[in-house]
């Protein structure tokens, strides 16, 4: 298939391109490298650098894809809040020029890259499918619209979807050969990975006052090569010509802040004192998926279920590339 991944220099969107490539795809690769590192890559992919509401390259590289995985957009929940507007342009106005694009071409099928933040705060843990979406941050609200604006494309245009509904990603390409490398970072495994490589003596953990167990953050934390390989399975459902569906990816258990920092220490052996800071804005007490639609119907299940094994993964990539990825750029021709 000829597969088109928005986002494919990300974190995510790398791992993804590169099992597609092993898997036999041709896979075009669209990413504006605001975020995203070139050298991230896979060889085996053409990479277009451009915004995914550039119509001039979305003419040139949509003929003949089969389907979009669209996994390009902002991320980070603490900037969602100061500047919304920012995340309802990146987020929602520009991929609707993509579908709009999609739909001009011929091409049926998305695999979109949600959030749990759709869902806000939520009432019951593990949090199914079918709990009410409130979103407590402008990016899990940005996210639920374009699930919303996918509803309608497909009334109108018959354009068909998969939305998965990430929970927390980490982990890293086994031989520590790929991983993540956002500058700043801001997602917690990798913040603390870098404290301990760097020698820091202090760790700020954001709130310590919620209404659990220890009084910080629980989240659920997925391999990132588990949820690429959710991805290919959302490709070949859609390639199959079946129905719209949403899936939580998770595994199904959570991890206080305070826990995965233990746990990056006894993986790493080194310790650092954690701080506790003031709560981030927009951060629920808990977010626990339950990934059993994604087992029943999908047939998919998470293969790395262990944080230690996940947060290992993690601590190769960082041990052997510290400085993440080199800079440098392909052009697609």
């Amino acid at each position: 298939m000829k597969i088109l991944v928005t986002g494919g220099a990300g974190y995510i969107g790398s791992i993804t391109t590169r099992m597609l490539v092993e898997e036999g795809h041709h896979v075009v690769v669209l990413d504006s490298l605001e975020k995203g590192f070139a050298p991230a890559v896979d060889p085996g992919a053409q990479l277009a650098v451009a915004t995914v509401d550039d119509d001039e390259v979305l003419d040139l590289v949509l003929p003949g894809v089969d389907v979009v995985m669209h996994l390009a957009g902002y991320i980070e929940v603490a900037e969602s809040q100061t500047d919304p507007g920012r995340y309802l342009d990146n987020n929602v106005s520009a991929p609707l020029v993509l579908l709009e694009a999609m739909v001009r071409h011929g091409v049926p099928g998305l695999v979109f890259s949600s959030t749990a933040a759709v869902y806000g705060e939520p009432k019951t843990v593990p949090i199914k499918e079918s709990a009410q979406t409130l979103p407590l941050n402008a990016y899990g609200l940005s996210k639920l619209m374009f699930e919303q604006w996918l509803d309608w494309f497909e009334r109108v245009h018959g354009v068909r979807s998969v939305r998965f509904r990430y929970f927390n990603v980490a982990g890293a390409w086994p031989d520590g050969s790929m991983g993540e490398a956002h500058r700043p970072e801001t997602h917690l495994i990798p913040r603390v990975l870098e404290a301990m490589a760097q020698g820091q003596k202090e760790f700020e953990v954001y709130g310590g006052d919620y209404p659990t167990s220890d009084g910080t953050c629980v989240r659920d934390y997925i391999h990132v090569l588990d949820l690429a390989r959710a991805h290919l399975k959302g490709l070949e459902w859609l390639h199959a010509g079946r129905k719209t569906e949403v899936f939580n990816l998770g595994n199904g258990r959570g991890f206080s802040n305070l826990e995965v920092v233990k746990t990056c220490a006894a993986v790493t052996g080194m310790e650092v004192e954690v701080k506790i800071g003031a709560r981030r804005a927009g951060d629920p007490a808990a977010l626990v998926a339950s990934s059993e639609r994604a087992a029943k119907v999908l047939g998919w299940a998470p293969e790395e279920t262990t944080l230690a094994g996940i947060v290992g993964d993690a601590w190769k990539w960082h041990r052997s590339r510290p400085e993440g990825y080199e800079m440098g750029q392909r052009i697609w021709d």
